[in-house]
């Protein structure tokens, strides 16, 4: 009879692209909706998990171009704030401070001992939260067209974000900050954090708008993953 030749079990290519899943957990509101992309390797030499939030009229799914590219090297999770999206929102009204907590329940329900944040538009808010009631476990932040000047606020969870002191609150933020600035409506208010955070390290980007995760998700990627390096 003859042998059977041996195979090797097939390693992951290191030029695979992760896929984007999604999966449901358990928050204070109920269900949570989130996105997310894991290294093909699924080995443990990766990075700090990035955290993406998105702003008062999206979800997660704004992220789906851009999380691949950084679940190359660490687990990406984009969740979709309680009531926007496919996640439960409360039944009465919630401050910001009580979004920020509910997501972290699902931090602590993945059990990710440390993260990086990079929150877009009024995610801001949550990723300020985060950071102040969460110092040794979130690393640092990305910020994007960071909302300063008021605006019409856009759902339940915009009008907390919209009551929420934000410059007050980044002042007393201690974590590493990068803020990317393409060109939208919070244009000049992103270029004013620095009288909040002189050390925050501005890049401008001009020639994106407010769609550049869609439109451009290697150029933030690249940005994004030279400071979390």
């Amino acid at each position: 009879m003859a042998r059977m030749p041996r195979t090797t079990p097939k390693q992951p290519r290191a030029d695979a692209e992760p896929r984007v899943r999604r999966g449901y957990f358990e928050c204070r509101y109920g269900q949570l909706h989130v996105h997310n992309a894991i290294p093909p390797g699924g080995g443990f030499e990766e990075g700090t998990a990035l955290i993406c939030l998105h702003g008062s009229a999206g979800s997660g799914r704004q992220f789906r171009a851009f999380l691949p590219l950084l679940g190359r090297d660490r687990s990406v999770y984009a969740p979709d704030v309680p009531g926007c999206g496919e996640s439960d929102g409360p039944e009465r009204p919630a401050s910001a401070a009580d979004y920020a907590a509910a997501l972290g329940d699902f931090l602590d329900s993945m059990r990710l001992r440390q993260v990086d944040l990079l929150a877009h538009g009024a995610g801001a808010v949550l990723a300020a939260e985060l950071a102040l009631t969460r110092p040794p476990q979130v690393r640092r932040m990305v910020l994007v067209s960071v909302p300063l000047a008021a605006a019409p606020p856009v759902g339940d969870f915009g009008a907390a974000a919209a009551a929420y002191p934000l410059r007050e609150r980044l002042a007393r933020v201690t974590q590493g900050l990068l803020v990317l600035r393409p060109r939208d409506t919070s244009w000049d208010a992103s270029a004013r954090l620095r009288e909040a955070q002189p050390a925050a390290r501005v890049v401008d980007m001009p020639e994106l708008g407010e769609d550049l995760f869609q439109a451009a998700p290697a150029a933030v990627a690249e940005a994004v993953r030279a400071f979390l390096r």
